[in-house]
C-alpha cells in the first residue's frame, strides 16, 4: 500500500504544514469552520487533539533522519486551556522532547490567531522500521 502525503486525516481536518525546516519540530495551521464546532459553538476537543496528534506524528518522523519507519501514538495527555471559535486560525507547534530508537517523547501546543494558548499535549510515540 502506497503512503498518501498528506494523509487523508490531515486533509479532512484542513491541516497545512507551514514549517518543517527543523528536524523534530513542525508547525501546522487550520482555519476553524462549522464542521469542527460542538453545540456550544466552540471547537470540539477531539479535533484539537487530532491536530496535535498529526503535528506530533510528523515531528516524530522528521526526527528520524534517513531511517524509514512508522510512528504510532501510544498515549497522549491533552489540556484544553481556551475555547477556539469559528473563524479562528489555529497554529500547532509540535516538538520532539526526547528522540529514541523505539520510543520518542513529544509535546504540542495550539495557539489562536491572537497568540493565546488554546491547548497543549504531551505524547509518547512508538517507532517501528518499515520493511518495503
Amino acid at each position: 500500500m502506497a503512503l498518501q502525503i498528506p494523509p487523508n486525516c490531515d486533509l479532512t481536518l484542513g491541516l497545512t504544514c507551514v514549517d518543517k525546516s527543523e528536524p523534530g519540530t513542525s508547525v501546522w495551521q487550520m482555519k476553524v469552520d462549522d464542521r469542527f464546532l460542538n453545540t456550544a459553538g466552540v471547537v470540539q476537543g477531539g479535533f484539537l487533539s487530532a491536530m496535535m496528534d498529526s503535528a506530533m506524528g510528523a515531528s516524530a518522523v522528521s526526527s528520524l533522519a534517513d531511517r524509514r519507519a512508522y510512528v504510532a501514538n501510544t498515549e497522549m495527555k491533552v489540556s484544553f486551556v481556551r475555547a477556539a471559535r469559528r473563524g479562528d486560525v489555529l497554529t500547532c507547534t509540535a516538538t520532539v522532547l526526547k528522540p529514541g530508537s523505539v520510543v520518542s517523547f513529544l509535546t504540542a501546543r495550539v495557539v489562536d490567531d491572537q497568540d493565546r494558548l488554546v491547548a497543549t499535549a504531551s505524547s509518547t510515540y512508538l517507532i517501528r522500521d518499515r520493511h518495503e
